[in-house]
């Protein structure tokens, strides 16, 4: 059952990326396993899921395998950085200089580099965390000499709603956003990732 389900997301993916006129080998399918048994995470990783997405910090040290890529997907508070970052190969909330400077902390403490994105709360909604659109550049213009800090590109949680091509124009802002950074040639900011969509709307993303 849950092969099948997979190898249909896999497909819809597939079939986007055609309709976009892109590579699907340039998706990566991150499998949120929040509230899942162990168990459901080993049969998805037989049936090809290799990226895990938590949302909490605790789920992550319960499960936590280093067969498995981990990425913390979820709000992260600064007193749980220490538990994260030699976990994980990727942290996808960074929303504040506060959680951004534990995190450059934490990964020179452990003698890495962090690769993060950037969380942009694009349609504002007061219940979400993240950044607005306007104030993305300054941040990361204020973060960017963090050396052990490398921040990949910008994550967007869209609305929930009933028909995904609603969320259409907040992933374009995001993609546009991240264009618009990449153009800055700014040092230590790649800007390659966008990390947007959920089951309802992944294929509009």
């Amino acid at each position: 059952m849950l092969a099948d389900n997979l190898a249909i997301v896999q497909k819809n993916i597939e079939q986007a990326c055609l309709k976009a006129g892109r590579d699907p080998k340039e998706v990566t399918l991150v499998a949120v396993s929040k509230t899942k048994p162990v168990e459901m995470l080993q049969e998805a990783y037989d049936a090809g899921a290799r990226v895990f997405g938590e949302n909490k910090v605790q789920e992550l040290k319960e499960k936590y395998d280093d067969r498995y890529q981990w990425h913390m997907i979820g709000h992260l508070q600064r007193n749980k950085v220490k538990d994260v970052v030699p976990k994980v190969a990727m942290i996808h909330s960074v929303d504040s200089v506060r959680l951004a400077q534990t995190i450059e902390q934490e990964a020179a403490k452990k003698d890495l580099c962090m690769p993060v994105l950037i969380e942009v709360n694009v349609a504002e909604e007061e219940s979400k965390f993240g950044l607005k659109t306007s104030e993305v550049l300054p941040f990361i213009e204020e973060i960017a000499s963090y050396p052990h800090l490398k921040v990949m590109g910008l994550m967007t949680i869209a609305p929930f709603v009933s028909d995904p091509e609603e969320n259409r124009e907040v992933f374009r802002k995001l993609r546009k956003l991240s264009v618009d950074i990449r153009e800055k040639n700014i040092n230590n900011i790649t800007m390659s990732v966008l990390s947007m969509g959920m089951t309802n709307d992944y294929q509009i993303a």
